[in-house]
C-alpha cells in the first residue's frame, strides 16, 4: 500500500490549496527535469493532496510560496522531500511471480554456468526502484535457496535503489504489514520471516544483510557502478516516464548490463523493439547480447 499518508484537511478547511495551471506546470517541469516522471493534467489533486502536508508543515501558504521554497533551498532536502511525496511506493512480495519463475529456471542458471566457465565467483544483480524493499529481499531469499550451502562461495546478494529516502528507511527496517507477504511460499515464510508483533513480519537478519540499500536517481544521465549487472530488476518504474525519458533510461540500463544478462521490467509495460538495445526473451524480460 501507498507510503503517502490519506490526507485530512484541518476543522474548517473545505477544499486544498489552488494550483494554478501555472504552478502546475512549473511543478510537473521540476518533477520531469529532477526524477523524469512524467504527470499529466489528471495527476493535478494527487500532486495537490500529496504536497499539503509539506505547505502545512512548512507554513507556506499556497504553491507559488512551495515553488519558491524549492528554487531557494540549497540543502536537497527539499526535491529530496518531493521525491519521496511524488513516487508511489505499492509493493509487495512475490509480485508478478512468472518473474521469479524464469529467474530460477533460466536467468540463475545460464549465468551461474557462465559464471563458473569464467571462474568468476561474482554475481552482480540490481534491484531498480525498489521502492519499500520487497521486491530486493525476495530475490535475497531465493539466491539462499538457490545456492544453498554453496551461497557462502559467491559474491553474491543484491543492491537495491530507490530515489525516495522514506521508501529506503522503510525498507532497511525490513519490518511489513503481513498481507504483503501473502505470496510468498509457507517454506520461505517460515525459513526468512519472524513474527514481529500483531500483524507485523519482519525479515531475518540473514535476508536483510544480503541486501544493499541507496538512494540513486534513475534519470541521472550516467551511472556510476564500476561493474555490470548480470540482473537488472526495473520493475513498474518506466511506466511513470514518456518515451524519451523511457529510451535513455533503457540504454543506460543496456550500459549496465554484463553480455548474456538480462533485464526484467513490469508486466504492464513494454519496450518498443525496434528502437530497444536488448533482445526481447518473452512479456517483459530482455537480454543482452553476448560478447
Amino acid at each position: 500500500m501507498p507510503l503517502i499518508p490519506e490526507v485530512r484537511l484541518p476543522p474548517g478547511m473545505l477544499t486544498l490549496p489552488r494550483l494554478s495551471d501555472d504552478e502546475f506546470e512549473q511543478l510537473r517541469g521540476i518533477i520531469y527535469a529532477r526524477f523524469g516522471i512524467s504527470l499529466s493534467e489528471k495527476k493535478r489533486q494527487l500532486v495537490i493532496s500529496r504536497l499539503y502536508d509539506v505547505l502545512q508543515r512548512k507554513k507556506l501558504r499556497n504553491f507559488e510560496e512551495y515553488l519558491n521554497y524549492l528554487a531557494q533551498d540549497q540543502s536537497g532536502q527539499a526535491v529530496s522531500e518531493l521525491a519521496d511525496r511524488i513516487s508511489t511506493n505499492h509493493t509487495f512480495f512475490f509480485r508478478e511471480q512468472l518473474h521469479f519463475e524464469v529467474l530460477l529456471s533460466q536467468v540463475l542458471p545460464q549465468t551461474i554456468a557462465r559464471l563458473r566457465a569464467e571462474d568468476s565467483p561474482d554475481l552482480r544483480i540490481w534491484c531498480a526502484g525498489c521502492a519499500t524493499g520487497e521486491e530486493a529481499y525476495t530475490l535475497a531469499m531465493l539466491l539462499l535457496e538457490y545456492f544453498g550451502l554453496e551461497y557462502p562461495q559467491w559474491s553474491a546478494g543484491v543492491l537495491a535503489t530507490d530515489i525516495s529516502t522514506h521508501a529506503l528507511s522503510f525498507a532497511r527496517a525490513g519490518i511489513y504489514p503481513e498481507d504483503r507477504a501473502e505470496l510468498v511460499p509457507p517454506t520461505l515464510k517460515y525459513r526468512y520471516f519472524r513474527q514481529k508483533g500483531k500483524g507485523l513480519l519482519a525479515v531475518t537478519d540473514r535476508v536483510r544483510q544480503e541486501v544493499t540499500f541507496r538512494r540513486f536517481n534513475l534519470i541521472n544521465p550516467a551511472f556510476p557502478f564500476k561493474k555490470p549487472f548480470h540482473v537488472i530488476f526495473c520493475r513498474n518504474v518506466m511506466m511513470y516516464f514518456d518515451a524519451p525519458a523511457r529510451e535513455a533510461l533503457v540504454q543506460r540500463l543496456y550500459d549496465a548490463t554484463a553480455p548474456g544478462g538480462y533485464l526484467f521490467i513490469g508486466h504492464s509495460e513494454a519496450l518498443e523493439r525496434s528502437r530497444c538495445p536488448y533482445e526481447y526473451v518473452r512479456p517483459a524480460v530482455y537480454q543482452k547480447g553476448q560478447a
